[in-house]
């Protein structure tokens, strides 16, 4: 079917990686694949004397429920994956055949970042074209609301 898959983790990168991937589907009359990833079906945690547990599986089936209903595309379907982000997103591409993967830039221009970033990686690895959003708000030169 040639659909555009997008990882998304919550964050406000992701999201902009998703409506510009979401557009991309628009204008290519295809559908859109989201998916995120878990390292564990599991979490624990405790505090204040208490434990705790969630179900990442479920905390991410709520993320991409919630992507889905504000994204403009006709054929959405989503996919939460246990594992690396990257691979995840590769092996997916692969699996539906996929026109191309589009990621976010988050730190990707980091030093400390670079080699190790979601985007790099699979643009490394990707079978298919591979999309970076430009995803970094720069501040508006014109706004003259914060000092200097």
């Amino acid at each position: 079917m040639n659909e555009i898959v997008v990882g998304v983790d919550g964050s406000e990168t992701a999201r902009r990686a998703a409506t510009k991937a979401a557009e991309l589907a628009v204008s290519c009359d295809v559908g859109l694949h989201l998916v995120t990833t878990v390292h564990s079906a599991r979490a624990a945690g405790r505090g204040g004397g208490e434990s705790w547990y969630i179900d990442t599986l479920t905390a991410g089936e709520q993320l991409l429920r919630s992507l889905t209903v504000a994204l403009p595309v006709d054929v959405i379907t989503t996919s939460v994956q246990i594992g690396d982000p990257a691979t995840v997103l590769c092996d997916e591409a692969d699996r539906l055949d996929a026109r191309m993967i589009v990621v976010g830039n988050r730190r990707l221009h980091s030093a400390t970042r670079v080699l190790g970033s979601v985007a790099s990686q699979v643009a490394r690895h990707a079978n298919c074209d591979v999309y970076v959003v430009n995803s970094i708000v720069e501040p508006d030169p014109g706004d003259q609301s914060k000092s200097k």
